[in-house]
């Protein structure tokens, strides 16, 4: 076997691997922040198991943030929709942006027919 095979079987192991386990054990504090840091769980691969599980945690935070927005006075801000976790190989949602006063004047008076 080359050492590149055997890189290569090492990187497809799953996460939860006794190999991976003790690779991380053995890393210090600072390694393993920067690790969390820079991480990017949405470009491994998941499993059906994973995926029917970040459906289910959507849902769940949609429902919190929808009980939230019930029973919270109506003229207090409501809190922003939770976001989805983002899967494999999917880019992150983007923001809508916000209207400020600005880019309001700017539209009303392009409905108001200043498109000059």
């Amino acid at each position: 076997m080359t050492w590149r095979r055997l890189r290569v079987l090492i990187q497809h192991l799953p996460p939860e691997s006794a190999t991976w386990t003790a690779l991380r054990n053995s890393m210090d504090p600072a390694e393993l922040a920067e690790q969390a840091v820079k991480g990017e769980p949405e470009k491994g691969r998941w499993s059906q198991l994973e995926q029917l599980v970040a459906v289910v945690a959507d849902r769940v935070a949609r429902v919190e943030w929808a009980l939230l927005c019930v029973n919270i006075e109506k003229k207090s801000k409501r809190p922003d929709a939770p976001e989805p976790i983002r899967r494999p190989g999917a880019a992150p949602v983007k923001k809508k942006p916000k209207l400020n006063e600005n880019s309001a004047n700017r539209l009303f008076e392009l409905l108001q027919g200043g498109a000059a």
